[in-house]
């Protein structure tokens, strides 16, 4: 019995970081995130074109979701992916709308 719950805990944890990135400006935050590995909000907003507040927003759900992870660097965050591997998913989504 106890597998069977550990098992839906475990997809339950999936489903919950499928939805934290099934959004197009988290989605282009894991892009920049991988392609510079770590940046600062302030990067980031400046890199995307929204304002700080809403990057902000979006880095604290990938954040609690534990797609990112954040350290002080002075005055700054700075974010970076916590597993490499989360772009995987949107190359493979990115390879399925083109069908």
């Amino acid at each position: 019995m106890l597998d069977i719950k550990n098992g839906v805990q475990k997809l339950d944890h999936c489903a919950s970081v499928l939805k934290a990135i099934a959004h197009p400006l988290r989605i282009a935050i894991i892009e920049l995130l991988e392609e510079h590995e770590k940046l600062s909000v302030s990067e980031i907003h400046e890199k995307l074109g929204v304002e700080q507040a809403v990057a902000s927003h979006h880095l604290g759900i990938l954040k609690n979701k534990g797609v990112l992870i954040s350290y002080r660097d002075g005055k700054n965050m700075r974010y970076e992916l916590k597993h490499r591997q989360i772009i995987q998913i949107i190359e493979i989504m990115d390879r399925c709308s083109s069908i």
